[in-house]
């Protein structure tokens, strides 16, 4: 509603500024050249004298006597109420809604536009001087708008115990990029709307970057793979050029916080054993020959095998089912990222899987000594609980 009624204010104002202006110039004979100014100023004064006490305002001599451009002083005088007006009720527009200063600049961008293109209206007309005025405290307004905005994202405090899915300042974006998009679909330029959105979207990442795992009650590396994931999406479906670079951000940020997790997770179902071979790998790294490592007293072939005891093929299949469950628990239904986390954990497993088998290769050669559970009772137990879920 604010939009139209400044769209029709504008629209008045024109005819009426522009009619104004050219009686001026006409009447006064000021398309002559500046030096007869002096007898437009002695009219003016002729024109005032027959009441005694109706002397010209002094500011109106001021002006002609003045001269740089005279048209724009009179016209001054005469709507000198005009500017004051305009930027109460631009006052009044911008707080009508919470994104009211975009609607704002949109309106005032597009109707100086049109007016500097328009032949009726010379640009140094007074109109067009008080609506570039207006179109600086617009872009003023707006600037300052954003820069709150920013500014409450990135100090935004995450709910209390939060349990992970799409965070506040992520909907935040969202919301003003689909508001801002619909409002400037038709505008003339968008040049402080790609800035802005830049802006809010580094306050974004920013914000999603400082989670702290305090703050929440689940792995901080999920709630950050599912926030750059859902930005990603989003920007995927907007498809605004001047975000291409952090749709690409945001794509990488979801995968490096998907590998963390992942990585972080599965070190759960068998941890015992990824533990016993990251003592290995260490060894091996400090200068230990590989077919010396079962030398090692906490190394032997005698400790490998107790710690194989601790997983037969059923405790693994039962630990990856409950993995499969917490997983479902915490994640966000509406990102739907659990089959594709899933895959990319039995990558991971299988991984993992062929990385212990070469090291039981390497350095327990000869011993016979091999996991409860074949590769292919590995890809069983992972196709099983997808199929039974």
């Amino acid at each position: 509603v604010s939009k139209q009624m400044l769209e029709q204010v504008l629209r008045e104002l024109q005819p009426l500024c522009t009619t104004e202006q050219q009686f001026i110039e006409k009447f006064f004979q000021l398309s002559q050249d500046p030096a007869d100014l002096q007898v437009l100023e002695v009219s003016v004064r002729t024109m005032f004298s027959p009441v005694p006490l109706a002397s010209p305002p002094s500011s109106l001599i001021q002006a002609i006597s003045r001269h740089k451009e005279p048209t724009t002083r009179l016209l001054s005088e005469i709507f000198s109420c005009l500017e004051p007006e305009l930027r109460g009720f631009l006052d009044v527009c911008n707080k009508v809604h919470p994104f009211g200063c975009l609607q704002v600049l949109v309106t005032l961008n597009d109707s100086v536009f049109e007016m500097w293109r328009s032949s009726s209206a010379l640009p140094s007309s007074f109109l067009n001087a008080v609506l570039g005025n207006m179109l600086l405290l617009a872009k003023n307004s707006f600037n300052k708008y954003i820069g709150t905005l920013c500014k409450e994202i990135e100090e935004a405090k995450m709910p209390s115990k939060m349990k992970g899915g799409i965070l506040p300042s992520v909907s935040r974006f969202e919301e003003f990029v689909d508001f801002s998009e619909e409002v400037f679909r038709t505008a003339q330029r968008r040049g402080e709307l790609d800035k802005a959105h830049l802006w809010l979207a580094s306050s974004v990442f920013s914000s999603i970057n400082s989670l702290s795992s305090a703050n929440l009650k689940v792995n901080t590396d999920m709630v950050m793979m599912e926030n750059f994931h859902h930005i990603h999406c989003f920007l995927c479906q907007k498809k605004i050029h001047s975000l291409e670079g952090k749709k690409r951000e945001a794509k990488q940020r979801y995968s490096e916080h998907m590998e963390k997790y992942v990585i972080k997770y599965l070190g759960q179902p068998l941890e015992k054993l990824n533990h016993f071979f990251e003592g290995v790998k260490a060894r091996v790294a400090q200068g230990v020959k590989e077919e010396e490592v079962s030398f090692q007293l906490a190394y032997s072939k005698q400790e490998l095998r107790k710690v194989i005891e601790k997983y037969p093929g059923k405790e693994v299949k039962r630990a990856l089912e409950t993995l499969y469950r917490k997983i479902h628990k915490y994640l966000s239904p509406e990102e739907n990222l659990l089959p594709v986390v899933w895959h990319a954990m039995e990558q991971e497993f299988i991984r993992q899987y062929q990385e212990f088998e070469d090291l039981i290769q390497r350095c327990y050669a000869g011993s016979g000594i091999a996991m409860d559970f074949t590769m292919e009772d590995l890809l069983s137990y992972f196709n099983s609980i997808t199929l039974s879920n």
